[in-house]
């Protein structure tokens, strides 16, 4: 045990948690106004719903020992053998503490996903959709890349979840934008946010939790945090710009929703690199970053389907790019236990990347797909179209979120 790595690790997993609330408040801002305690009820009630899956079987399938390649075993359920001792995954904190850290991962991730079906979905629908999704797309998805499962053996790197958390939420987004089908009136009526400060609220408080969730995945208060650290700012500021510039180029004028959105672009890219790339190296991540999100969330219009808060675009678009990324810029000279990227004289690492992230958006994508096709068989997924031009606040929670 080392209490600096224990302080730190407590610090980082609290900031991580923020992010929910975080998100809860940048998605609510983008949603109209009588949709907005529905949006922000979705992230907030993940806490919950994913904490208690946690506990009870959770981070066993996830992290528990392997059962060929493809899941934990239940060894752990119940938090059985987690403990304040070190376990098998960092050293010098406590098992039980890095469980906790893993959690509030696992708590974000299908949090993302509701930004695509937002202003639409029954909430009963959300809640069955996420206990399926995070027991038989997260819990499979993290142990193969972090849980000793078949990805993790062949040298794939993801030092915050590039592929774990934002390619795998951003392709059930698009399961789901697909499967939910357009808003009533998409295309046709406007859908401008209603509070962009709130948005902006919420993206600085992702900001602020993302160096929990870069720099806390060392594990440990040393140099591969602060790097971590660094690296996630810089490509973040550089990924706002580049989406400021691209916009003023395309559009004429550059937006507030434009900055927040290529922050976020530029957090999502850096996940996967930030322990194994210098801070040059981010900057370009975040550059690119910034352009491609913008140029995807633009794309969704011509591709005509409705991903309401552009989870596709931003998390789909930005965490491929970041999982390639790392594939180009890695380097040993940053991470001795990482790996040379493509740029460092190692091309095998790009094409063990690229192979991995693509392997986890098909399974992603064809999973969420069923797994939405049956919440729907049972239950139905989506509100009535009177109940969506009232507003899900009344219709699915009887309040509303202004009195004025």
């Amino acid at each position: 045990m080392n209490s600096g790595d224990i302080a730190f690790m407590l610090v980082a997993t609290a900031l991580v948690m923020l992010m929910t609330p975080g998100l809860a408040l940048f998605y609510g801002g983008m949603v109209r106004s009588k949709n907005v305690l529905s949006t922000i009820l979705q992230s907030f009630a993940c806490l919950g719903i994913v904490s208690i899956i946690w506990v009870l079987y959770g981070y066993s399938m996830a992290f528990g020992p392997d059962k060929g390649g493809l899941i934990g075993g239940l060894d752990w359920a119940g938090l059985a053998g987690v403990g304040l001792t070190a376990g098998p995954y960092a050293a010098t904190i406590p098992h039980l503490l890095f469980a906790a850290f893993q959690l509030m991962f696992a708590i974000i991730t299908p949090a993302l996903i509701t930004g695509s079906f937002a202003e639409r979905v029954k909430f009963p629908a959300f809640l069955l959709f996420t206990i399926l999704w995070c027991t038989l797309v997260y819990l499979p998805v993290c142990h193969w890349v972090w849980g000793g499962g078949w990805i993790s053996k062949h040298g794939g790197l993801d030092f915050a979840g590039g592929t774990v958390i934002h390619i795998n939420s951003g392709a059930a987004a698009l399961a789901a934008a697909l499967v939910f089908g357009k808003r009533k009136g998409w295309g046709r009526e406007s859908f401008h946010p209603h509070n962009l400060g709130m948005t902006v609220l919420g993206a600085g408080l992702l900001w602020f939790g993302w160096f929990g969730f870069n720099a806390g995945s060392a594990l440990a208060a040393n140099g591969v945090a602060v790097n971590a650290f660094f690296t996630t700012h810089v490509a973040t500021a550089a990924a706002l710009l580049a989406w400021l510039v691209a916009e003023w180029v395309l559009k004429g004028k550059p937006t507030t929703l434009g900055a927040a959105s290529g922050a976020i672009a530029g957090l999502v890219a850096i996940t996967p690199a930030s322990g194994f790339v210098n801070p040059t190296g981010a900057v370009v991540i975040g550059l690119v970053a910034g352009v491609l999100c913008y140029l995807a969330v633009l794309l969704k219009s011509k591709l005509g389907y409705d991903d309401a808060l552009d989870v596709v675009g931003v998390h789909g678009a930005g965490g491929l790019w970041g999982a390639l990324a790392t594939g180009l810029f890695a380097t040993t000279a940053v991470n001795p236990n990482g790996k040379n990227g493509l740029f460092f004289g190692n091309p095998h690492l790009f094409a063990v990347q690229a192979m991995d992230a693509f392997t986890i958006i098909a399974y992603s994508l064809v999973a969420t797909f069923i797994i939405l096709k049956v919440v729907d068989g049972l239950i139905g997924l989506r509100v009535s179209p009177e109940d969506e031009v009232q507003g899900l606040d009344l219709t699915e929670h009887s309040e509303i979120g202004y009195s004025l």
